[in-house]
């Protein structure tokens, strides 16, 4: 039986999707026995969200006023403390996750596999390298917990449906005091989540101007899709770092992704190449995102945005 421990992402009252993606890459180990643990100030709505996740075994939760927010310095000393029951220990290849999980490794004296995007036996895992241009295949010492991080563009959302039992947890450690919560600052939108949206449209320098980007958001309120954008349209200052896609942005793997106006440097590529069904319009009937569209449209985006979004509206 491999018993693996999945640290639950969150918001403080809202479950990432991100922790259902890493039952489903937990799940794919023989043997597989999966608890979640939820680190919070108030853990029951968390708890009990995590509970409906099918193919749990138990919810564990850690309910400490320090963990109010979501500082790896401090979750990970009672991560690590937990870990000593599990062969595995998971998070995930999210902000959160790359920030938590090698503290976690780093405190237990054991290196971290990172970004698995296949298993392919009880130690050994396929994960991408050099931008997603290569994917290697590594394999972990079995004497050791195993911590690592999952690519979450690459599993599907485990089923709901579950109603695991939720137990409290000991964690009881010392906690740094060199590090605290002093805000957050994230930038406010009604539209989807980019990384867990299932529509995604995705703009390009080509757009000219922060006033054109206008264009984009009218097409993604009409099919009801979280908003992206290419590292030049991000440098050019037409919309926040946050929606940049790619190697040195986000990576997402929505059903339906729309690329206007982006060439396809292979930079952006790395950050979809889990996309469903890729639709790219371009002026450019030689640009390189055509060579990975599904579908294309060679033509100025200029006309071709405002026509799409009004027919779609209809």
């Amino acid at each position: 039986m491999a018993r693996i421990l999945i640290v639950a992402e969150h918001d403080g009252s809202d479950l990432n999707p991100s922790t259902a993606k890493c039952v489903s890459c937990a799940a794919a180990i023989d043997g597989a026995e999966i608890d979640v643990v939820v680190l919070a100030a108030n853990v029951a709505d968390i708890a009990a969200k995590a509970a409906e996740i099918a193919g749990i075994a138990r919810v564990l939760t850690v309910e400490r006023a320090e963990n109010e927010n979501a500082v790896a310095a401090i979750l990970a000393p009672q991560v690590a403390a937990l870990a000593g029951d599990y062969a595995y220990v998971f998070g995930p290849s999210t902000t959160f996750g790359r920030d938590l999980m090698p503290r976690v490794a780093a405190l237990l004296g054991v290196n971290q596999v990172s970004d698995i995007m296949s298993v392919e036996g009880s130690h050994t895992f396929k994960r991408p390298i050099y931008a997603g241009n290569a994917i290697v295949t590594v394999e972990a010492p079995p004497d050791t917990v195993l911590i690592a991080t999952v690519r979450v563009a690459s599993w599907p959302t485990a089923a709901a449906g579950g109603s695991a039992p939720v137990e409290a947890a000991s964690a009881d450690t010392e906690l740094p005091v060199h590090t605290r919560y002093i805000g957050l600052e994230s930038a406010a939108s009604d539209r989807p989540d980019l990384q867990t949206a299932a529509t995604v449209v995705a703009g390009g320098r080509a757009f000219g101007s922060e006033e054109n980007f206008q264009l984009l958001y009218a097409l993604a309120d009409t099919l009801g899709a979280g908003v992206g954008a290419s590292r030049a349209a991000v440098d050019a200052g037409y919309c926040a770092n946050d929606m940049q896609v790619g190697q040195t942005g986000k990576i997402i793997a929505p059903d339906l992704y729309i690329a206007i106006g982006i060439s396809g440097a292979i930079q952006h590529l790395t950050g979809i190449k889990d996309a469903g069904t890729i639709v790219a319009i371009n002026k450019d009937e030689e640009a390189p995102i055509f060579e990975v569209a599904d579908i294309g449209l060679a033509g100025d985006l200029n006309s071709a945005v405002p026509e799409l979004t009004n027919a779609l509206s209809k």
